[in-house]
């Protein structure tokens, strides 16, 4: 069912064969209920999925209510037991005499995903989002709170949930109007997520919108290869840039290219210097991207508005076993790494880059019921990625989601259903209507 087909009818009504009742998941250190996985076809450089616990709550007080409103298969958790309020029941004629701006500014302040839902209300609502004045009113209201995107294929079928941290709910999105190539997830920002892959013998990439199911494909890079690729958004001037650095097996010296929206080409840069890459995963921050770097040791730091790259000399923590760099907002980079050579000795930490004196600052540490519980084996892989000074932590094998805030210090489990496919790839996203991939 795609978007568009959700909102046909304002008469319709979502029957009662549409509700399921399950097993509700519990938020506990143990793991959580066992949720069969979706089987998918593998992908390199995929992120792990998680089976993640919602409030610990008794089957007797929660149930979990599956509807379908018009585009998005939603699951949601209800709690009883609370002081239940009678509905204040508003006259339609109120309602009418609302301004039009005030009514935008009203709808622009729901959170996206139930924006579909409330299409069904009337043929005015219905027509929302070809509405300026709502998308201007959008624009300017705060996010919606951050949100975890896994993408994977079943069947060759590309399948896209979005898992709502502060409503904490799931929410299915079509995707079947990407094309078959498009099978590795390069990234989300501002709204829009890109993807990458090889159409025949040729490596293309893709912007898209989830939300408004409108996508392009990027022209073709001057240089044919499998890249290493990280897209950034600028929404102040409504465009975004997409780079892409070496060689995706290391194998090859290539330009540096960068995907400017505003001119719809691909621009040729430096070369990286020979250098020996600990990691492919990349961090931007601050108009920087960053990638970790054995020899020499350290960091190399690519200026997008120079075009140069340079080394920064930052050794690395003593007994790092595997490092991941992340962003945090303004300049604040991280890496995310465990410490020690036996699963008894090991922890999890994390350090920021002090950049005046070239040096990694450890700024905290994974308590250690919560590494246990995320990593049993000294031998887990696990994922690491942020936004915003959060950063989430995924296990490939017990399936957990673990969120840590950097501002506030605080540890969380991911409250919730389970990531859809142990083979899913994932990223923070940020829902938003007027993202544009023009």
């Amino acid at each position: 069912m795609t978007m568009d087909a959700a909102a046909e009818s304002s008469e319709s009504r979502v029957s009662s064969s549409q509700l399921n009742k399950n097993k509700p998941f519990h938020n506990d250190e143990s793991c959580p209920k066992e949720v069969l996985p979706v089987r998918g076809c593998g992908s390199r450089n995929t992120s792990p999925s998680g089976r993640i616990g919602s409030r610990n709550t008794s089957p007797s007080r929660q149930k979990v209510v599956k509807t379908k409103p018009r585009g998005l298969d939603e699951e949601t958790v209800a709690t009883f037991g609370k002081a239940v309020h009678p509905d204040v029941q508003m006259e339609d004629n109120i309602w009418a005499m609302l301004p039009e701006d005030l009514f935008n500014e009203i709808l622009a302040r729901v959170p996206p995903f139930m924006i579909f839902r409330l299409r069904s209300v009337c043929k005015r609502w219905n027509s929302i989002l070809q509405d300026n004045s709502f998308l201007k009113f959008h624009s300017e209201v705060p996010s919606h709170g951050p949100c975890l995107l896994t993408f994977w294929k079943n069947s060759q079928t590309p399948q896209c949930s979005v898992f709502s941290l502060p409503l904490k709910t799931w929410y299915r999105i079509p995707f079947n109007f990407l094309p078959q190539w498009a099978f590795w997830l390069v990234g989300s920002s501002g709204g829009l997520v890109c993807f990458s892959g090889l159409d025949g013998l040729i490596f293309r990439a893709l912007v898209c919108n989830p939300l408004t199911q409108t996508w392009r494909t990027l022209p073709s890079m001057n240089y044919n290869q499998q890249r290493q690729l990280i897209m950034v958004v600028d929404r102040t001037d409504k465009s975004f840039k997409v780079i892409a650095t070496s060689d995706i097996y290391g194998d090859k010296s290539l330009p540096t290219e960068v995907y400017d929206s505003k001119i719809d080409k691909w621009t040729v840069h430096q070369i990286m210097p020979a250098v020996n890459l600990c990691s492919s995963k990349m961090a931007y921050c601050d108009s920087r991207l960053y990638l970790e770097t054995l020899s020499p040791l350290g960091l190399m730091m690519y200026r997008l508005d120079s075009g140069y790259w340079e080394h920064i000399p930052a050794k690395f923590p003593r007994s790092l076993l595997d490092g991941y760099l992340v962003a945090g907002t303004q300049k604040r980079l991280f890496l995310v790494g465990r410490i020690g050579l036996y699963s008894t000795l090991q922890s999890m930490r994390i350090w920021e880059l002090d950049h005046a004196k070239i040096m990694w600052v450890e700024i905290s540490r994974m308590p250690p019921k919560y590494f246990r519980a995320l990593l049993r084996l000294s031998a887990e892989r696990f994922e690491c990625f942020g936004q915003d000074n959060l950063i989430c932590f995924t296990s490939w094998n017990q399936g957990k989601g673990l969120i840590y805030d950097v501002e506030k210090k605080v540890w969380s489990w991911i409250a919730g259903c389970a990531l859809q496919s142990y083979n899913s790839q994932v990223c923070f996203y940020e829902p938003r209507f007027d993202a544009s991939v023009h």
